[in-house]
C-alpha cells in the first residue's frame, strides 16, 4: 500500500505494508542508514528519530501511523553544524558510535522543548538510550555544552551521606 511521508523535509511515497516499522522504511526503502537497529522492542534507543518533533522509536512505529514529518540523523544537520553534533565531536563523546544517532536525536528533541535543561532533565530525556560503551557522562556534558552557558554548569549533587551509594 502506498504511503506518503515527509522525511528530512522531502515528501516521499513508499509502497510497503502498513505494519512495516518506520525504521525499515527509512533504512531499506529510502536508503537512510543513519538510524540504527538495536533491539527491535523500543528498549535501546538506537532507532530514535523525530516524528512531528517528538523523539520516537522507529523500530516499533508502523509506517501507517506516521502522519507528521520525520527527521532522521541525516536531517538533523547535513553538514554537521548542529550544536549537538559540534559538542559531540569537541567532547569526543562517541566510542564505537553505534548508539550515537539515537542519542543525538533524543538530545535534540530535549533541547527543542527545553533549551536549558537541568542534569535531571537531561538524564530523564536520555533514559532508555543505551550506550554499551558507557559514555553517559560525556553525553550529558555535550548536551549541556550544546544548550549553552545557562546549562553548562553541572547540577549540584547531594552532599556525602545524603542518599548516595556509600
Amino acid at each position: 500500500m502506498p504511503f506518503t511521508i515527509t522525511v528530512n523535509g522531502n515528501s516521499k511515497t513508499v509502497d510497503v505494508p502498513g505494519e512495516m516499522p518506520l525504521l525499515w522504511v527509512l533504512r531499506d526503502v529510502l536508503d537512510l542508514k543513519g538510524t540504527k537497529f538495536g533491539c527491535g522492542i523500543s528498549r535501546c534507543g538506537a532507532c530514535t528519530v523525530h516524528v512531528g518533533g517528538v523523539a520516537t522509536r522507529s523500530c516499533i512505529t508502523p509506517i501507517s501511523s506516521v502522519s507528521a514529518p520525520v527527521t532522521t540523523i541525516e536531517g538533523l544537520s547535513p553538514d554537521g553544524s548542529h550544536p549537538l553534533q559540534k559538542a559531540w565531536v569537541e567532547l569526543d563523546v562517541a566510542q564505537c558510535g553505534y548508539c550515537q544517532p539515537g542519542q543525538l536525536m533524543s538530545a535534540a528533541a530535549l533541547l527543542a522543548r527545553k533549551p536549558h535543561p537541568t542534569d535531571a532533565e537531561i538524564d530523564n530525556a536520555m533514559d532508555g538510550n543505551i550506550c554499551r560503551c558507557a559514555t553517559y557522562p560525556r553525553i550529558r556534558q555535550a548536551v549541556r555544552k550544546a544548550a549553552g552557558p545557562a546549562a553548562a554548569a553541572p547540577t549540584p549533587q547531594p552532599a556525602s551521606g545524603h542518599g548516595g551509594d556509600e
